[in-house]
């Protein structure tokens, strides 16, 4: 059976004091629509967005990741009348899945389970947070079955000790959802269609309404610029406990932020005020110094990044020394056992295997060869105001400190450059290139001359 998920996207979330939809607030450097929108194309077959408020910021966001429905909830009344507006893309022999936009959390496998226990047409997403307060409690059956769901100011004492709540997500048969939806009363204090509902509703047709229970952590919402830190800090602390489930060690779980997905081997090591983000891959025993960000990058085992050095785009080789203070640009490709040293700069740059660039150095588009050395204050002159060229630097050449290779150029193979040298013209190989003016000396030169 196909899966058709609606998300929830129309809140305006006041309480952010935004200009923004509240769905397009970041969490660890990706907006909550985003992230929603990720989870959901992993479990659906098609994805409809009801949107309201900054409805034109919400769908330009969107288009970037994909083709989807889109639905207006004309006036915010109630997330049963937001579901309702998605009905006409719906089909009967569908699984719908209703999630969140504000609600990023949530893992694949736990809608993949969700859906998995709606083998009777309806199953909605529970848990049990150590404070209930404010939810709305499920009500059960003799069977365990979901009856209904009290809200808090409607509940007595007796429903009030029940520790399971709903969060609002649930998977429900397109057929029970399109012949259920307009049964939804505005009924309330509010005047509101809740969602919540449905359950009350499908059971009084006899429909086993199953319940899956997760992690109160997966399903936070975010209604304020407060919620939204406390998302920031469950998400950090998920990832972390993930990481280290995998055998990574982390200096301080509370001084790592991850943004993105991170493979790892085995007895890595991170230290704290790492930030790393997109697709990360570290092989195994990569230590990862303090203050260091990583984005976009495959690092190799047994690599050693030091403090502050900051990655990106980039592919690293096994047994590398990189920084400390390193930046390391997109295209970059470092070889193995080579080294990238203090306050060194590369931007498609290749090293090759044991190539070494220690100090005060700018590397960029350029081709190093394997063991080569390149001595401190380098720079190769890539760009002419208008183009750019290659620097190619042959097998076991040395540059000399201070020297000025202006591409394109090539160094051969074993061949040398004078420090402080301006390399305008190819150096052959097993050569010495010089390229500096002969110094002058003046004799009694007064000390107080201006």
């Amino acid at each position: 059976m196909k899966v058709h998920t609606i998300i929830l996207a129309a809140g305006s979330g006041s309480r952010m004091q935004s200009l923004k939809a509240k769905s397009l607030q970041k969490v660890a450097g990706m907006t909550m629509i985003e992230r929603i929108i990720k989870t959901a194309k992993e479990i659906s077959d098609q994805i409809t967005l009801v949107v309201g408020y900054d409805k034109e910021g919400i769908i330009e966001h969107a288009k970037k990741l994909g083709d989807f429905n889109y639905v207006e909830q004309p006036s915010p009344i109630g997330t049963g009348d937001a579901v309702k507006q998605a009905i006409p893309y719906i089909s009967d022999d569908e699984k719908v899945v209703v999630l969140y936009g504000d609600v990023p959390l949530i893992k694949v496998d736990t809608l993949k389970n969700l859906i998995s226990s709606s083998e009777e047409g309806f199953s909605i997403l529970t848990s049990f947070p150590d404070d209930p307060y404010g939810y709305g409690r499920v009500i059960k059956n003799i069977d365990q079955n979901a009856t209904s769901i009290v809200e808090q100011k409607d509940a007595n004492d007796d429903q009030k000790n029940i520790k399971e709540i709903f969060t609002g997500n649930l998977c429900i048969s397109g057929k029970i959802l399109k012949e259920s939806i307009n049964d939804i009363k505005n009924n309330n204090a509010a005047n509101e269609y809740y969602l919540t509902d449905l359950v009350s509703i499908n059971s009084k047709k006899e429909i086993k309404i199953n319940t899956y229970s997760v992690d109160i952590n997966e399903v936070l919402g975010a209604n304020s610029k407060k919620e939204l830190e406390l998302i920031e800090n469950t998400n950090r602390n998920m990832q972390a406990k993930d990481l280290q489930e995998k055998g990574v060690t982390i200096v301080d779980s509370n001084r790592i932020d991850i943004r993105g997905s991170v493979s790892v081997g085995k007895d890595c090591y991170i230290d704290v005020n790492v930030i790393l983000e997109g697709d990360i891959v570290l092989g195994d025993g990569v230590e990862i110094g303090p203050n260091s960000y990583i984005k976009n990058t495959k690092v190799g085992s047994n690599t050693n990044i030091k403090a502050f050095s900051y990655i990106e785009s980039a592919e690293i080789g096994s047994m590398c020394n990189i920084g400390p203070f390193a930046r390391i640009r997109e295209g970059s490709e470092i070889g193995d056992e080579a080294k990238v040293g203090n306050f060194v700069e590369t931007k498609k740059a290749k090293l090759g295997k044991g190539a070494k660039a220690s100090h005060l150095t700018y590397l960029g588009d350029t081709e190093i060869g394997n063991d080569a050395n390149i001595g401190a204050g380098t720079i190769t002159c890539n760009y002419d105001g208008k183009n750019k060229y290659v620097t190619k630097i042959g097998n076991n050449a040395f540059i000399g400190s201070n020297s000025a290779l202006v591409a394109p150029v090539e160094i051969g193979d074993g061949s040398f450059v004078a420090a402080g040298s301006t390399i305008t013209k190819d150096v052959p190989e097993n050569s010495l290139g010089v390229g500096r003016s002969k110094q002058s000396n003046i004799k009694d030169w007064p000390k107080d001359k201006k």
